[in-house]
């Protein structure tokens, strides 16, 4: 359980937004050169697939520990352990040249990233009230856009002066942003502090105590013990039923029982942007065979090409923001996801018309908007229906199916690479995920009459109490930098 005092903590949301948008761009940076020089040392697909697999795996199979390690572990201590931890990785990897080692090292960025990501999705919802969801969640994105789009441009420019040392040694000093993150945020979660099964209950005494400490009465679960919060549950359960969490309904079970399966919006929203970029997701190994060598484009070329998805969501992210205030119905985001999958999987159909490269720039200009908006919708749903208390694990099993299609597309990608050229690719990738958007759209509406006929369907309600008396859980957007994906990957 988390509370806030009643102002959202706006210092607290730009400092993570900073934080996260100074990482993404040393990702982008360190990505974008170690793709081009395996595709400069002749590499194929395979080669780039399995860098892109390295960098993916553990946030797939380490979801479940992970999430439960941000639920219980103070967020302060996870941020600064692991930020300086992945800068000595990327420092590593800027003086190894072997490729086993590279990738092994990748491999172990990725196992922090699966931590630091449901961390931080699950630790700026305490740090703005339900009602400032939208501007939060696009400050996020911003933030988030504008390091994706600086990553591939810088990266263009210093390996073609450089090589992929110099980028790698910046992507080690953008991983301290974490760290200087992690000990100015005043807000934090998890981990333990000693509380007794009746300081778990919220007491008038505990809010007039909340009310009047201010940004020290710290958003966290550690503000009670896991034994209160599962006393306070059961009591909650007895008098109000087993589908209630601090007296409000929530979707998907209590808040120390909630299940995907359980909640058919959530399930069919994950599923379908997972098997979606499975289909699309291909794009990412293909792009710099396609760029460098079909459309014969430069390195820089290349940068710029990959900067133009991110810029486009930059204004695509805005203009949800302002739809997304609108959409009470949970379905609705649904639809709204779905949507926008189909814009990006038919930027992707177009792309395989260009004659040069630099006519992609408008189609990821288009996609990236889409891109933005879909971010936008997916976790607005999942701050609405998920506990506060579960929402570290329900964003890393969003992230693993996201990033479980993205391996998919990956592997797909690579292996067809080999044999097929890329034009027709990109070509066969726009329309199987145009494919998957028809196919699940009534999927979409039988969801939505599952949860209306068992509750939980939350019409303009977040999963947790509206603001009162110092009560306040707001929600966060986990921003995404992949082609069509959800989830932010290496």
């Amino acid at each position: 359980m988390s509370f806030t005092t009643d102002e959202s903590r706006w210092p607290d949301v730009w400092i993570a937004a900073a934080a996260r948008g100074t990482t993404i761009c040393g990702d982008f940076l360190a990505a974008t050169a170690l793709a081009l020089a395996l595709q400069g040392a002749g590499a194929g697909g395979l080669a780039v697939s399995g860098l892109l697999l390295a960098a993916t795996l553990p946030l797939v199979v380490l979801a479940p520990l992970a999430g439960r390690l941000a639920d219980r572990t103070d967020s302060r201590t996870l941020l600064v352990t692991i930020g300086f931890g992945q800068a000595a990785i990327c420092a590593l990897l800027a003086v190894v040249e072997q490729p086993v080692l590279v990738v092994g090292l990748v491999a172990l960025l990725a196992c922090g990233l699966a931590v630091t990501q449901p961390c931080l999705a699950a630790l700026l919802p305490a740090m703005v009230r339900p009602a400032d969801l939208p501007r939060a969640s696009a400050i996020s994105q911003t933030a988030v856009s504008l390091g994706a789009l600086g990553g591939p441009v810088l990266a263009g420019l210093l390996v073609g002066q450089f090589g992929t040392r110099v980028p790698l040694l910046l992507d080690a000093v953008t991983y301290l942003a974490l760290v200087v993150a992690g000990l100015l945020l005043r807000t934090r979660r998890g981990g333990r502090r000693p509380a007794t099964a009746g300081q778990a209950a919220v007491s008038s005494e505990a809010t007039a105590s909340e009310a009047t400490a201010g940004p020290a009465a710290v958003s966290s679960e550690a503000a009670v013990s896991e034994a209160a919060v599962s006393e306070a549950a059961v009591s909650s359960e007895a008098a109000a039923g087993p589908a209630v969490s601090g007296g409000v309904a929530t979707p998907g079970g209590t808040e120390i029982s909630w299940r995907l399966r359980r909640d058919p919006l959530m399930l069919v929203m994950v599923v379908s942007t997972a098997v979606v970029i499975a289909a699309i997701g291909g794009i990412n190994v293909i792009e710099v065979f396609f760029i460098r060598e079909t459309l014969e484009g430069s390195a820089t070329t290349y940068g710029l090409v990959s900067a133009a998805w991110m810029a486009g969501m930059l204004p695509g992210t805005w203009l949800a923001v302002r739809l997304a205030r609108r959409l009470d119905d949970d379905a609705a985001l649904v639809r709204g996801v779905l949507a926008t999958l189909a814009v990006c999987s038919l930027m992707v159909l177009l792309a395989a018309t260009v004659p040069a490269a630099g006519v992609l720039v408008p189609l990821w200009l288009v996609g990236g908007a889409a891109n933005g908006g879909e971010n936008v919708f997916a976790n607005l749903l999942t701050a609405r229906r998920v506990p506060e208390a579960m929402r570290a694990r329900a964003y890393a099993s969003y992230g693993a199916a996201v990033q479980g299609g993205s391996m998919a597309g990956f592997l797909i990608g690579g292996a067809l690479l080999a044999v097929v050229p890329p034009r027709p690719l990109i070509a066969g990738a726009g329309v199987v995920g145009l494919l998957v958007v028809l196919v699940f759209v009534p999927f979409v509406t039988r969801a939505a009459r599952r949860a209306s006929s068992a509750g939980l369907a939350t019409p303009g309600r977040p999963a947790e109490p509206e603001p009162a008396a110092g009560d306040t859980v707001g929600p966060w957007l986990s921003a995404s930098h992949a082609r069509g994906s959800g989830t932010s990957s290496s």
